[in-house]
Formats: structure tokens, C-alpha cells, sequence
């Protein structure tokens, strides 16, 4: 049985493998009803590293994968209902995808709240990533290891529900194939016209082939529909926001349902943000076609796709 201090062992027992040179994190994500447990560091993906460099941002994003993400990306069983182990408290950006992903529980190593790093993010962590935890129906602990006790920081009511005023959209395909990628992406234009979108032909747990559409949207719990709201989930707070992108969404909800990518077959509407991207290729996906080329949240996003295209470790269409 996988306990939350077996998982979280698992982490501290790699966490000092990580190859970032000041902050080494690493996460453990496990289920016992869909028995797995996947262990990972925050690291550069090796066509990053081998090909631009582990010193070179892209865009505005460092070339990492948080351990949170990559442990999530990792697993071909749903992680739905699954919990979440880290060394260090989550940063707002690994909230909103462990959120998306449908993780219920997590626990943080004690220690990870006395450590430098934390103290100088520490506002992140209590006005966005706790925020953003509750608003998705997470309950988080501080685990401490030498006692084996369990410290409560939030716990949700078992019958809360997150609002969920746009949630990812499905199409039964008979099959994937090229005009059948273009029709949905048609379909999806037509509907969506200006707003940011990502589609993904996927082979779904029962080998159902199925095209899910996700839209730029505030991350699940929160809502759009209410004035007071939407200004607090559209304002950033420094280099973050509570807004997910479309193409995290699916990479999420991908893990969430233990959906399989069919590689080739990823679409978005516009350039994706450098976090995305750098997502993208955390997630072992090789090639992404875009609408847009020209048009993106921010000018980083355009340079990153120059950076990857030229270095050849993504490929655009």
C-alpha cells in the first residue's frame, strides 16, 4: 500500500538528482484504486537541454519542467481522485494543472516551508496557489517525516463541487486521420471565432478515437460569469494569472481522464505561450500545428516558437 509518506520518500529520495543548480524539487503522484506511483525532479527536457541549453530562457520561461507537471504528463492511468506528494509548496502555475488534472489531495514536506526559496514566494503561494487548491476542491497537508504526522492546511467538504463554466468539449471521431483533424479545427473556429482555442485528437480509455476542444478560461473552480469574479481572475498577480491556456488545459485533462495524444494531431488557434510550449515538449509531443502564426498572448510566445523551430526540437505546422 502507498502511503502519502511512501510517496513522498519516493521524492525526497530523488530530489537531489534534480539538475537545477539552486532549486531542487521533486514530486510523487500516486493512487492506490489505479495503483501507480510516478516520481519526478524539476528538470530540463533533454532536447532542450541537448539543443538550446539549460542557460538560455524560451521566451520568457525558463526551459524547466516542474516536478509537479512532469510527474502528471508521466502516467497513462487517469489521475483523477489521485493524490500529489512535493517537497516544496506548489507554485500558483503547478496549482492551476494539478487542479486541471483532478488531483485531490496533496502533501508538502514540512521542511519545504522553512527553506529560503519558499520564504521568498511565499505571497504566491497564500494569495494564488491555496486559492486556487480550495477553489478546485483540494486538500492540502504538511506531511512531517520523522513523526509520520499529518498536518492539516485545508480540507474541503467531501460534497463540494468546483464550477466548471467551460469545461472541455468532445467529439466521437471514427477514426483519426488528417481531414478529419481539419473538419474539427473548422468546427471550432466557426464556434469560437476570437477566443484562443487548442484541439487534440485523442485515443480515449476505451479506444474511442475523440477530438477535445479547450478554450482559454479561468482555471477550474473559478467562473468568468460573475463581474466581480471575472476582474479578479483576469487581473495577474506579477508573472502569474488564474487564467489556464488552452493548451495546458488539454495536457491536463489528458492525465486527468488517461486520454492518449495521437501524435501529430495538436492544434491552437494562436501561438502558444513559452510555458506551453515548453509544456509541450515536456509532455513528449513532438508536433503542434498553429492558426495564427502571428498572433499570441505576448511577444514571448512568438520568440520561443522561433527558438524551438530553429533548434529543430519542435516541429510547426
Amino acid at each position: 500500500m502507498t502511503t502519502p509518506f511512501k510517496a513522498m520518500q519516493a521524492a525526497l529520495d530523488i530530489v537531489h538528482s534534480s539538475p537545477h543548480p539552486k532549486n531542487k524539487i521533486a514530486a510523487s503522484v500516486f493512487s492506490e484504486s489505479e495503483g501507480f506511483l510516478v516520481s519526478h525532479t524539476n528538470h530540463w527536457p533533454t532536447t532542450i537541454a541537448l539543443y538550446i541549453g539549460m542557460d538560455t530562457k524560451i521566451g520568457n520561461s525558463s526551459g524547466t519542467i516542474h516536478a509537479e507537471t512532469a510527474c502528471l504528463t508521466d502516467i497513462s492511468k487517469p489521475t483523477e481522485g489521485a493524490s500529489l506528494c512535493v517537497t516544496d509548496p506548489f507554485c500558483p502555475n503547478c496549482a492551476k494543472n494539478i487542479a486541471e488534472a483532478g488531483i485531490k489531495n496533496i502533501y508538502i514536506d514540512e521542511r519545504g516551508f522553512k527553506k529560503d526559496f519558499f520564504k521568498r514566494r511565499s505571497g504566491h503561494f497564500e494569495s494564488m496557489s491555496m486559492q486556487i487548491a480550495e477553489r478546485a476542491g483540494i486538500n492540502v497537508y504538511a506531511l512531517n517525516m520523522e513523526t509520520e504526522s499529518t498536518i492539516p492546511i485545508l480540507e474541503v467538504p467531501e460534497d463540494y463541487v468546483p464550477t466548471e463554466d467551460s469545461p472541455i468539449e468532445y467529439q466521437e471521431l471514427p477514426q483519426a486521420s488528417e481531414a478529419a483533424f481539419t473538419s474539427a479545427i473548422e468546427a471550432a473556429e466557426k464556434k469560437h471565432k476570437r477566443r484562443k482555442f487548442a484541439i487534440a485528437l485523442v485515443e480515449d480509455m476505451n479506444g474511442k478515437t475523440q477530438a477535445l476542444t479547450a478554450r482559454a478560461h479561468a482555471v477550474i473552480g473559478y467562473t468568468m460569469q460573475k463581474p466581480d469574479e471575472a476582474i479578479e481572475v483576469m487581473r495577474p498577480i506579477d508573472k502569474y494569472s488564474f487564467i489556464q491556456e488552452p493548451i495546458n488545459r488539454l495536457i491536463m485533462h489528458l492525465s486527468r481522464k488517461g486520454h492518449t495524444l495521437i501524435d501529430g494531431f495538436l492544434y491552437c488557434s494562436q501561438v502558444p505561450t513559452s510555458r506551453e510550449q515548453v509544456n509541450i515538449i515536456g509532455a513528449d509531443i513532438h508536433r503542434i500545428t498553429i492558426g495564427n502564426t502571428q498572433r499570441c498572448r505576448d511577444p514571448h510566445g512568438l520568440r520561443a516558437m522561433k527558438q524551438l523551430s530553429d533548434a529543430r526540437v519542435l516541429n510547426y505546422s
